[in-house]
């Protein structure tokens, strides 16, 4: 990287992360809009989920175009439109697909607004893919995963503001005791004051003197890695296609979602045995670590956004309290508000701190970052005293923290078992102890990121930078595995009695935490095989 390295780039810093709060905040905020639009639109579950569908499908089919790109002209386009420029064509695509809300829902076209979310998304890519390595670069090399780690706190204050804010604007309030309807011109104001924040900070950036930042590195040719990562679009793509194929040709819409999980495993499954007989074309693709860390990146970032995506639905069963749309938002808000819990918690590590003051941090932070949570939400008119008991939850995650000890593999295998526990709970009961078992999924998730980052890209050497460009690109995950929740919803209300198939669909989740843990063992076996020391992984920053 070119830089100065003495300058200290702190207003930098402080300007960079602005983005990281917007990703957060929009993405979080998901959780109110797919159940507004479930109703306003007559949606079933699997067609409210296509909101997550094309928004984490625009991040993977911007780092396709990217990277396609980039392998054809043999020329990193990232680095050579720059950083700073690519963070502000980014922030402008967002805000064009913002204004696009306006006569997307005034429409009354469903297909329309996914296509806006699309291209909000793409923008989003854009700057994700710029503006990680830039908060890299803004310091010295062995402190960048710190600055990334505070890049994800924004991220996760933005998240613990949007569903409450969103809830705001769209309905009056965020007090369940008031039942508002939604009216066409809040959805508008909302878009409306998107927009202008996209605008007002890419201007912010143009005026900001950032400082330039490029990198000499080569784009490496993998021309076989370009074959099962054309197969994994195409089966994106079955997932659009679902219901208008099952019309055609009369096969239920839910095989064909199935299929495009099974396609995508079974690709990258498939790609490791195929490198193994000959590694030469493959690049960061030879490397079975690689590969089984994109599944991982896929199946975390999706149980992620699942979790929270059907929950709007779900908290509206009668099993559940038969909520109403206005009072959904705490319980969003404390979902992504248990990612900052354990992001603030597993940030104490980067320290170089007595350990008697970490193990008293590890025990207080997390309790801190969840007053800030009941704060915001109380701020707002929310009464949180039914969320109080949530506190022992938060302190099984510290249990979770000190048996993990800092390391990548025992953290992602605790976690992950943690999951499963919370997951499986919240299938065999129902109420608040449900809720706060899948709300705690978030707690799981909080810092699966860079233990599975870390440990996909170790001993990848000349070829890192591009595993880090596909392990990006999983992030796709996200797109796939709601809409098959919302089918597994749609199609199983009478496979168990006195379950709702929005309930049993949380079988997903506990699928997708047990193969983080499994991951978490495989991985290790296959990094020991080429002699690599896993009590030296260094911890990548988080998403």
């Amino acid at each position: 990287m070119e830089q100065n390295e003495k300058k200290n780039y702190s207003s930098a810093l402080y300007t960079l992360i602005t983005v990281f709060f917007f990703w957060g905040f929009l993405a979080a905020s998901n959780g109110i809009f797919i159940p507004f639009c479930k109703t306003h639109f007559h949606l079933t579950q699997f067609e409210s989920q296509l909101i997550d569908f094309t928004f984490y499908g625009g991040y993977f089919i911007g780092s396709l175009i990217l990277y396609f790109a980039s392998q054809a002209s043999k020329v990193d386009i990232m680095n050579k439109l720059g950083y700073k420029n690519g963070i502000i064509l980014g922030l402008v695509i967002s805000a064009v697909g913002a204004l696009g809300m306006i006569p997307a829902v005034a429409s009354g076209a469903f297909g329309f607004i996914l296509a806006v979310f699309f291209i909000i998304a793409v923008g989003f890519s854009l700057q994700q893919t710029a503006a990680n390595p830039f908060v890299v670069a803004l310091g010295p090399a062995e402190t960048g995963s710190n600055r990334l780690n505070f890049a994800g706190s924004i991220n996760n204050i933005g998240a613990l503001l949007g569903p409450i804010v969103v809830s705001v604007v769209l309905f009056g309030t965020a007090n369940s005791e008031v039942k508002p309807e939604v009216k066409i011109s809040s959805i508008n104001n909302l878009y409306y004051m998107l927009a202008a924040l996209f605008i007002a900070v890419a201007i912010f950036f143009w005026f900001s003197n950032l400082p330039k930042v490029t990198s000499d590195e080569k784009i490496e040719s993998s021309k076989k890695a370009n074959t099962p990562l054309f197969i994994i679009f195409i089966a994106f793509l079955l997932i659009l296609a679902a219901d208008p194929l099952s019309k055609a040709i009369g096969i239920p819409s839910q095989y064909f979602v199935y299929a495009s999980l099974a396609i995508i495993l079974f690709t990258l499954v498939g790609t490791i045995f195929a490198a193994k007989s000959s590694k030469e074309g493959w690049g960061a693709m030879q490397y079975p670590q690689l590969i089984l860390g994109m599944i991982a990146i896929f199946t975390y970032v999706g149980t992620e956004v699942t979790i929270q995506s059907n929950m709007g639905s779900l908290l509206k069963t009668p099993e559940f309290g038969s909520f109403n749309e206005s009072d959904i938002a705490p319980y969003i808000s404390l979902y992504w508000g248990s990612l900052m819990i354990g992001r603030f918690a597993g940030s104490i590590g980067a320290f170089d701190l007595a350990k008697t003051t970490k193990y008293i941090l590890y025990i207080i932070v997390p309790f801190v970052a969840f007053g800030l949570v009941l704060l915001v939400n109380a701020v707002t008119g929310v009464n949180v005293s039914n969320l109080y008991t949530y506190a022992i939850c938060v302190a099984v995650l510290i249990v979770a923290f000190f048996i993990g000890q800092q390391k990548p593999t025992r953290t992602l295998s605790v976690l992950g078992l943690l999951g499963v526990a919370f997951m499986l709970i919240g299938l065999f009961t129902t109420g608040i102890v449900a809720t706060f078992a899948f709300i705690s999924g978030g707690l799981c998730c909080s810092i699966m990121w860079p233990s599975i980052f870390s440990l996909a890209i170790t001993g990848l050497g000349k070829y890192t930078s591009q595993g880090s460009a596909f392990l990006i690109m999983m992030i796709l995950g996200g797109s796939i595995i709601p809409p098959l929740q919302g089918k597994i919803a749609d199609g199983s209300n009478d496979l168990v009695k006195g379950m709702s198939g929005i309930h049993f669909s949380y079988i997903v989740p506990v699928l997708g935490f047990a193969y983080l843990a499994y991951f978490a063992w495989k991985v290790s076996r296959e990094l020991r095989s080429q002699g690599i020391d896993l009590d030296h992984v260094e911890v990548q920053g988080g998403h």
